[in-house]
């Protein structure tokens, strides 16, 4: 394990680590707190909280690969749910949302149906490094509507990496969120075809990742469940959480793009202004004193 400072027992928890031969990545998600502050900001209905969550993690996930970029998974279905966007950056900080957080679609007796919520349409994955330079995006259709199966699709497609995606958020009866987690496998460059055989066989041998969360496993444990006979290099961990950056500041900057015409007459009929963050539903108001120092401006 790295050394860093020990973690709570019911924190989340995401492990990075590489098979003894170093052909194989790992990496394993519990992000129980993370999926139900989102589910929390957002007032999500239980198929949103279940689609967001499962964003989220693949962004954090995505962010994790050890070279300081920042992740941002767009999933434009025609879904009910409209647009879902997930950001994480390298320290597993992450923020998203959904375009329609409260619908309630019909699903079918079972499970959440949430392919039915996505609806079809594309997945755009946008990487951008934290040293500048230009950002990579990467566009594919989507072929499930699970995000799971449609990120491991990009992975193949746009990146032309062997890969293994896997999400999982289970909801109690009241429709919280009960146990959220989730892993990405990955073949590197040089692996050898029977460490390739050897995780697939693990992957296929293992319950979803949300199961394996609701039946107490952390994020340690499944990543060397993962590993088995591979074996495992050392384990570097980090706590993720969701984060949103708005300020009091961006958003007065962002009021200002309204022009002065449009300001005049929100001061004039003293109006008091509210908004709203997208990312983490923080709600700023905005008085008249402040529209009249930015008039003034």
């Amino acid at each position: 394990m790295s050394a860093e400072a020990p973690f709570a027992a019911d924190s989340d928890l995401l492990v990075r680590t590489l098979s003894q031969r170093g052909g194989v990545s790992v990496r394993a998600l519990v992000a129980t707190r993370l999926v139900a502050e989102a589910a929390r900001r957002h007032e999500t209905s239980p198929v949103a909280s279940v689609a967001l969550g499962r964003a989220l993690m693949g962004a954090v996930l995505f962010a994790a690969g050890g070279k300081g970029e920042t992740a941002q998974i767009e999933v434009r279905g025609g879904g009910p749910l409209g647009a879902i966007v997930a950001i994480a950056d390298p320290q597993g900080r992450a923020r998203g949302y959904a375009t329609h957080p409260g619908a309630e679609p019909p699903a079918p007796a079972g499970p959440l149906d949430v392919a039915a919520a996505v609806g079809s349409g594309t997945l755009a994955v946008v990487r951008s490094s934290r040293n500048g330079g230009q950002p990579y995006t990467g566009i594919v259709p989507l072929v499930a509507g699970t995000i799971a199966q449609d990120l491991a699709h990009y992975l193949a497609e746009s990146e032309q990496i062997r890969s293994a995606v896997a999400l999982g958020v289970f909801l109690d009866a009241d429709g919280a969120i009960d146990a959220a987690g989730g892993y990405l496998v990955q073949a590197l460059p040089g692996a050898g075809e029977d460490e390739i055989a050897q995780a697939e066989a693990n992957v296929r041998s293992l319950p979803g990742p949300g199961e394996l969360v609701r039946d107490g496993l952390d994020a340690d444990a499944i990543a060397i469940l993962l590993q088995g006979a591979l074996g495992c290099r050392e384990r570097h961990t980090s706590e993720p959480r969701f984060h949103c950056g708005c300020q009091r500041e961006r958003v007065m900057r962002a009021v200002a793009l309204l022009g002065r015409d449009d300001l005049s007459r929100a001061l004039e009929e003293g109006e008091t202004l509210e908004v709203r963050c997208r990312f983490c539903a923080a709600r700023y108001a905005v008085p008249p004193s402040d529209l009249a120092r930015l008039v003034a401006q």
